[in-house]
């Protein structure tokens, strides 16, 4: 059914936007269907590359009969944005003290897991790198010539036909199981008092869940499978005793390590639901929030300098100027023109507000140049702060976060519903300069502090309202019991409403994870007949029902945000499918597809996708004259149609579900294709990865190569050089205890790698001793911060002195190895078997990093966390742990445990789960 009236409409908006004609006639068809002219070899449905495209390589837009100009892409580079570039090699004399960037200042600006902004592009561009098998898991020793992306359509395709198959079959037997009910309950299945006695696994909201009296694995760092796992007792409320939880973090006399044990786990996952799922909670208690503390003026002889000249400034204006000169370091922030126009502004701004600069003789002064303006001297006193912290000892660090961690322990809980539970973001966020993602049109704008007459606190009717700080209020007190919210405010930059929340470990947050994901399953259910339907409705006649239908198609395919048209002037322009604009969609004939926008938090969105001959006609149709550059493509289509359109499959199906479906259906038939094989742990961690990188790559969630791949890849590869050179030293020793071996095994056995060069042996010799020294400098620093902190004396430089000579004995060790070229004997009872004994195992740490090594280059075009995290359920992982015994630790942090403590208890029992 189509959203808008069947009536022709005028070609032009009254903002002067063109817009589609309400009918796509059947000559327009025909016309497009004459300039499509050859059709495509590759396969629909995979992205070519996320990376972007030289002017000169091909050929886009081209001329068609309705008058469409011929278009080129533009060009952009990967690299990181620099800003100055002409002024780089300035003096220190410079007024904003710009320095000049290291390798390393370059590489950890530039690494990003997106390409660089629009505003940023350039006129040369570097080309992506392409899939390779590695990246995909594929084995490399195939021999077959077939294209790596027409392997992946196939793949594709054929996991959207099991998809299908299996939404027949779940329907098919959800109306068989209509049929056959009502069914009588035998009587022995009630319980005394009348009820049903449940009989096998309850169900939650679909999902099978164990029994109220079921039990709580015990968490442990151990590596014993989760199956294996003792578990501890469980209440009939649903809540685990803390003493059942892990016994082995009980200090001695059986008191418990920490405050957190006390409390009882709510098991929220096998408690019933309740009858009205708006209604979150009965009662809420909190303590608030925490401010940032007040600023702290600048001393008398630290100023701002205006043309050479020290001003003095308002309270007001000297914080906003401490804001920039506090981050002169952070180059890729202060060199930005834009992020130094909006800081001009608003510092002028409140200048002008609060009286003016004045000079050292009470004169006004104008601020009107921002070149002019010399930060050094407030830059010299925030590094020296920040510099006299970090050189604190550690007994010194310590208390200060336990004196921190006390004062915040208030915040860091409310009490939701009679349990504990952790609080998130308890902190307002501190004044500062805004920074933004990608090309925030906002960067440098002043935050302004918070105050709280700015705060709307939401809490339970009952309960002690906490006291704001003295001398303020609260905007207002609420109680709704709703929302999920502790406390409330807009900030000034976007005008956008900041909460503090629960916890992500907390039960909210794990109920709101289950349902995104429980909404994922049930749209198995539907998948096949919402792509019947929109692959039909791409040649449809109505304008409104094609756009719908392509839309669906791109976000389904591609993993597309739906997106909103945004306020330009308030707002990031920011776009997602169905507010994508003419400019950021480009044709290549026969039927690629590229997109590159600004996407989620103003970060670039850039793909090259090969789509169906109809999408690409209909994109074509779309774009047709006279529309051109800020025209909307899909201007008979909005969010909310769209999300409309889709509650008719199913209720609350909107079009993020289906980056969720698809990476987690995905992930769940690669997982059932395994088979638990004999290998080591750190294979079927890769075994895992393979199958979370092959989600990403078909489900189009990838990022550029970030800048410091290259110099991660370089020390893992010194590593492993360095384990064979150990290897080769060992190998000599057991030459200098049994010079026969070398006629035994060989005189090749004894040989170096022949990739360890001399020049890198030398390089790695200084390294050892360079870092046998840090090793013994750092333990004695540490074990005179001890003696300290009993009130004893410190050691004596001597001491250190003498402990140094173990490195400089290592230093001469090496001097005369490369001298004679001969290694001796190290270690008590030196025989060629412990020795052989000590080569065995470096070959299992070499063959484990070489493994971690093609895990880590495999990794660098696909955001594997994202996926994990955000996209696939977590039940998934959870199930590959138990079937091939591995930690789930291999897979989730302590925080994504805490994260997903109903996805591993909930289906702790359940052998056969699936998606």
């Amino acid at each position: 059914m189509s959203d808008s009236s069947d009536d022709d409409i005028p070609l032009a908006k009254s903002n002067g936007r063109v817009v589609s004609e309400a009918r796509i006639s059947k000559a327009t068809d025909k016309k497009m269907d004459q300039a499509s002219g050859s059709t495509s070899n590759l396969p629909a449905g995979i992205s070519i590359r996320n990376g972007p495209v030289v002017d000169d390589e091909m050929d886009v837009d081209e001329p068609m009969p309705n008058g469409h100009a011929k278009r080129k892409s533009r060009a952009s580079s990967s690299k990181a944005v620099k800003y100055n570039d002409d002024n780089s090699d300035e003096s220190d004399d410079a007024p904003l003290a710009k320095r000049q960037r290291t390798s390393k200042q370059k590489a950890v600006e530039s690494d990003s897991d997106s390409d660089e902004p629009l505003a940023a592009k350039k006129t040369t561009a570097i080309l992506p790198p392409k899939a390779s098998e590695t990246a995909i898991g594929e084995d490399s020793s195939d021999d077959d010539d077939e294209p790596l992306t027409s392997k992946l359509a196939k793949e594709k395709a054929s996991i959207e036909k099991k998809a299908e198959k299996e939404a027949k079959a779940i329907r098919a037997k959800e109306s068989k199981a209509k049929k056959a009910a009502p069914k009588k309950v035998k009587k022995e299945e009630f319980d005394s008092e009348g009820e049903v006695k449940p009989k096998g696994k309850r169900k939650f909201n679909g999902t099978a869940v164990k029994k109220a009296n079921g039990v709580k694995k015990e968490e442990s760092d151990s590596d014993a499978p989760l199956a294996k796992k003792k578990a501890p007792a469980k209440t009939a409320n649903g809540k685990v005793k803390v003493e059942d939880v892990s016994p082995a973090k009980k200090g001695k006399g059986g008191k418990e390590a920490s405050a957190e044990e006390e409390d009882e786990v709510y098991r929220w996952w096998d408690a019933p639901k309740k009858e009205d799922d708006s209604i979150k909670w009965d009662t809420l208690q909190h303590n608030g929030v925490v401010f940032p503390p007040e600023y702290e003026p600048l001393p008398k002889n630290v100023k701002l300098l205006y043309n050479g000249i020290p001003v003095t400034l308002s309270i007001e204006a000297e914080e906003i100027a401490g804001f920039f000169g506090a981050m002169l370091n952070s180059t890729l922030n202060v060199e930005n023109p834009t992020f130094q126009k909006n800081f001009f502004e608003d510092f002028t701004d409140e200048v002008k507000k609060t009286g003016g600069a004045k000079g050292p003789d009470g004169s006004k002064i104008a601020i009107k140049d921002f070149s002019k303006l010399d930060f050094k001297q407030i830059f010299a006193y925030y590094d020296g702060k920040s510099q006299e912290r970090k050189a604190r000892s550690s007994a010194e660090k310590k208390a200060d976060k336990a004196e921190r961690d006390a004062l915040e322990a208030p915040y860091t809980t409310c009490v939701w519903d009679g349990r504990k539970e952790q609080v998130g973001n308890f902190r307002v966020e501190p004044p500062g300069l805004f920074r933004g993602r990608g090309a925030h049109p906002k960067t440098g704008k002043v935050k302004r502090r918070v105050s709280p007459e700015q705060i709307t606190i939401n809490i339970g009717k009952e309960a002690m309202v906490p006291a704001p700080p003295e001398g303020h209020k609260w905007k207002a007190v609420q109680h709704d019991n709703k929302a999920t919210w502790l406390a409330m405010w807009q900030e000034n930059i976007n005008g956008a409403y900041k909460y503090v929340m629960l916890a992500a470990k907390s039960s909210i947050k794990g109920q709101s994870d289950f349902k995104k994901f429980e909404k994922a399953r049930e749209l198995k259910k539907h998948i096949d007949r919402i792509r019947k339907d929109y692959e039909k409705d791409l040649k449809a006649e109505l304008m409104a029902d094609r756009q719908r239908a392509t839309a669906v198609y791109l976000i389904d395919k591609f993993a597309l945000r739906a997106g909103n048209e945004k306020d330009a002037e308030n707002e990031a322009e920011t776009v997602g499918c169905c507010s994508l604009k003419y400019e950021h969609v480009t044709l290549k004939p026969p039927n690629t597809v590229i997109f590159d926008f600004l996407g989620k938090d103003s970060i670039r969105f850039y793909d090259e996708v090969v789509v169906e001959e109809q999408v690409f006609k209909n994109l074509k149709i779309f774009k047709k004259s006279p529309k051109k550059e800020g025209d909307d493509i899909f201007d008979r289509l909005n969010t909310t149609q769209l999300n409309k359109h889709l509650t008719n499959y199913m209720p609350g199906l909107s079009a993020k579900v289906f980056r969720t479906y698809n990476a987690s259906f995905t992930m769940s038939t690669l997982l059932k294709g395994l088979k638990n094989q004999n290998i080591s742990m750190q294979e079927k961690v890769k075994l895992y990865n393979d199958c979370n990188r092959k989600v990403a790559i078909l489900c189009n969630h990838k990022r550029t190569v970030g800048a410091s791949h290259e110099a991660a890849m370089e020390k893992m590869t010194d590593r492993i050089k360095g384990l064979q050179y150990q290897q080769w030293r060992i190998k000599q020793m057991i030459l200098d205890v049994d010079p026969k071996q070398k006629k035994k095994k060989g005189a090749e056995w004894f040989e170096l790698d022949e990739d360890l060069d001399e020049a890198w042996i030398l390089e790695h010799q200084a390294f050892l001793v360079k870092q046998e020294r840090e090793k013994i400098e750092k333990k004695f620093a540490k074990e005179n911060e001890k003696l300290l902190a009993d009130g004893q004396k410190e050691m004596k430089a001597k001491e250190l002195t003498e402990r140094l000579e173990v490195a400089d004995d290592l230093e001469k060790k090496f001097k005369k190895e490369n001298k004679s070229k001969k290694v001796e004997a190290e270690g008590k009872g030196a025989s060629a078997e412990k020795f052989e004994a000590n080569i065995k195992k470096l070959d299992d740490r070499i063959a484990t990093m070489r493994l971690q090594a093609e895990d880590r280059e495999g990794n660098k075009e696909v955001a594997l966390g994202t996926s994990k995290i955000n996209y696939i359920d977590p039940r998934l992982t959870v199930v590959f742990a138990k079937k091939f015994e591995v930690p789930i630790e291999k897979f989730f942090s302590k925080t994504l445990r805490d994260k997903f403590t109903w996805a591993i208890e909930s289906i702790e029992d359940e052998d056969d789960w699936e998606f």
